[in-house]
C-alpha cells in the first residue's frame, strides 16, 4: 500500500516515477510474546491511512468476533491472519506487509515471540536492515528479548529501534523508560550493536507511533515512524567486493548463453574481467541483461543475466567475482549456528549445506561452545538443541566460495538441511575460513564413508582401495 498523493490525480507518470525511485527499507518486529508486535504494525498501517476500506470493514467484523483489545479496535488482526493466531492472540508464522510513505518504501516482517518459533524469527530477520525490538514496559527485558537481540546482532542487522511499548499501562512513567533503556543499552554494548534508538510508545493507543504524543512531554525524540523514515542504510552495502552467485544458466537458443542471478554485493560493469569459481577460469562481461534493457553497470540486489566473451564451463552454484577481490575457496569453516530442529545436532552426521546457490554435503565436525542466552557466556556442549546457538566447525565435501558473514551477509550465510526429511534444521553464519584439506590438513570422513571403504577393501581387494581411517 502506498500513501495518498496529489500527484496521482494530476500527473500519474510523475507519481509513479517518484514512487519507483524511493529507497526500500526491510525491517522486522521482534521481542517476547505479547509485547505488542502485531499491534504496532497494525497501528502503523492504520494511522498512516494505508488500509483499504474493504479491509477495514473486514477488520471491524473480525474484531467483534475474535478481538483481544476490549472496546478498542484490535489492530493485530491486520497481520495475524492464521486462524490459530487469532484464537490465541499470538503470532506463529512470519507475516510480511508492504507499505510506503512520502519518503520511503517499507517491507516489514512481523516475527513471532514464542521460543518455539525462534526459527521463524531468524528466517524473517535474514534479509532485514533494521530491527524494531519490542519491550513491554511492565516486564522489561525478558529471555526472548535477549535471544532475539542476540540473533539480530549475529545476523548483522546494524540498526535497532527499541520500542518500549504499553507505556499507558505504567502511567507514562519516565523512570520506567529510563530503566529499560539503561538495561538494553548495557546489553547492546556487550553485543556490539552500535546504532540503537529508543522510543516510548503505546501501540494500542498510537502514542509516539506516527506522531509525537503529548502524554510524554519528557520524551524529546522523534516518533517511531520518523525514525524509520530517517535511518541511513545506503552505506551498509558492500560495494567493493563483487559477488554474483549463478542461479540459472539461460540457453534459449544457440546464439545466447546467459548466467542468471541476483548480484549479492559490489558493482558489476560491462567489460569487467571476472573469474568463475570454483574452476578459476576468467573472462570478460560482454552484456548485463535485464527485462527492460541492457545495462552498463549494476548495483547489489538487482536480478540480472550476465553474458561473457568466452565459452567457459559455468553452472548453477558457481560464482563470478573480480579476480583481485575473489572470495576464499575452502571446505572447512568455523560458523555460528542457530539450531531450528526438534532433533538435536549430531556431530559427524551428514547434512546438506546450502551456501547462496551452491549445495554441498558435509558435517559438523566439532561444537566449540554454545551460548547461554541469559548471560551471553559460552558453555561447553556436545550437541545443540532446539533454539540453541553455538559456534561449530564445518567440514563440507567440496570447496565452497564463501566470505565471512560480517563482511558480506549473502555469501557468508548458509542453511543446514536434513538429508532424509529435507527440512531446514539450522541457519548459519561463517565466522572464519580455515585452510582447505588440500592445503595440508587431514580430511575428516563420516562413519558411513569409513564403513563403505572397509567393505570395499574386504570384498574387492583387486580395486586396491586405500584406507581412509
Amino acid at each position: 500500500m502506498s500513501h495518498s498523493s496529489a500527484l496521482i490525480a494530476t500527473d500519474i507518470e510523475a507519481y509513479l516515477h517518484q514512487h519507483e525511485n524511493k529507497d526500500l527499507l526491510r525491517l522486522l518486529t521482534c521481542g517476547s510474546v505479547d509485547d505488542g508486535k502485531s499491534t504496532l504494525i497494525g497501528r502503523l498501517l492504520y494511522d498512516t491511512k494505508l488500509i483499504f476500506e474493504d479491509h477495514l470493514s473486514s477488520l471491524h467484523k473480525d474484531n467483534a468476533r475474535v478481538g483481544n483489545a476490549g472496546d478498542a479496535l484490535d489492530l493485530a488482526l491486520l497481520v495475524d491472519g492464521l486462524q490459530s493466531e487469532r484464537e490465541q492472540g499470538i503470532t506463529i508464522d512470519v507475516a510480511y506487509r508492504y507499505f510506503s510513505t512520502e519518503k520511503r518504501k517499507f517491507i516489514i516482517a512481523d516475527c513471532p515471540g514464542h521460543e518455539q518459533y525462534t526459527r521463524n524469527m531468524a528466517t524473517g530477520a535474514s534479509n532485514c536492515e533494521l530491527a524494531i525490538v519490542m519491550v513491554d514496559a511492565r516486564k522489561g527485558l525478558l529471555t526472548q528479548t535477549r535471544r532475539h537481540s542476540y540473533i539480530v546482532s549475529k545476523l548483522g542487522i546494524r540498526h535497532v529501534v527499541v520500542a518500549i511499548n504499553k507505556m499507558d499501562l505504567v502511567d507514562f512513567d519516565e523512570k520506567v523508560y529510563d530503566a529499560i533503556k539503561a538495561d538494553y543499552q548495557a546489553m547492546a554494548d556487550h553485543l556490539g550493536i552500535k546504532d540503537v534508538h529508543y522510543v516510548p510508545i503505546s501501540a494500542l493507543e498510537g502514542d509516539n507511533v506516527v506522531s509525537v504524543s503529548e502524554k510524554m512531554p519528557w520524551y524529546q525524540g522523534e516518533s517511531l515512524m520518523a525514525l524509520l523514515e530517517g535511518v541511513e542504510i545506503s552505506r551498509d552495502q558492500n560495494l567493493e567486493h563483487m559477488r554474483f552467485p549463478v542461479q540459472f544458466v539461460n540457453r534459449p537458443n544457440d546464439g545466447f548463453r546467459g548466467y542468471c542471478g541476483t548480484l549479492a554485493s559490489g558493482i558489476l560493469r560491462k567489460g569487467d574481467t571476472v573469474v568463475a569459481l570454483p574452476s578459476g577460469q576468467q573472462s570478460k562481461v560482454s552484456r548485463i541483461v535485464t527485462y527492460d534493457a541492457d545495462l552498463n553497470s549494476v548495483a547489489p540486489n538487482n536480478a540480472i543475466t550476465v553474458t561473457l566473451e568466452d565459452e567457459i564451463d559455468i553452472s548453477r552454484g558457481d560464482m563470478l567475482a573480480h579476480p583481485d577481490t575473489a572470495p576464499t575457496l575452502s571446505d572447512r569453516f568455523a560458523a555460528s549456528l542457530v539450531w531450528m530442529s526438534q532433533d538435536p545436532l549430531k556431530v559427524g552426521h551428514d547434512y546438506d549445506f546450502k551456501f547462496a546457490t551452491h549445495s554441498v554435503t558435509g558435517r559438523v565436525s566439532n561444537i566449540s561452545h554454545k551460548i547461554d542466552i541469559n548471560t551471553f557466556q559460552t558453555q561447553s556442549a556436545d550437541a545443540l538443541a532446539l533454539n540453541e546457538i553455538g559456534l561449530v566447525d564445518l567440514h563440507v565435501n567440496a570447496d565452497v566460495a564463501a566470505d565471512k558473514y560480517a563482511d558480506i551477509r549473502k555469501t557468508g550465510a548458509f542453511i543446514v538441511i536434513d538429508r532424509l526429511s529435507n527440512i531446514t534444521v539450522a541457519a548459519g553464519m561463517v565466522e572464519a575460513i580455515h585452510a582447505p584439506t588440500g592445503a595440508g590438513t587431514q580430511r575428516q570422513y563420516s562413519d558411513a564413508e569409513i564403513a563403505l571403504n572397509r567393505f570395499i577393501r574386504e570384498h574387492y581387494p583387486e580395486w586396491e582401495t586405500k584406507p581412509i581411517e
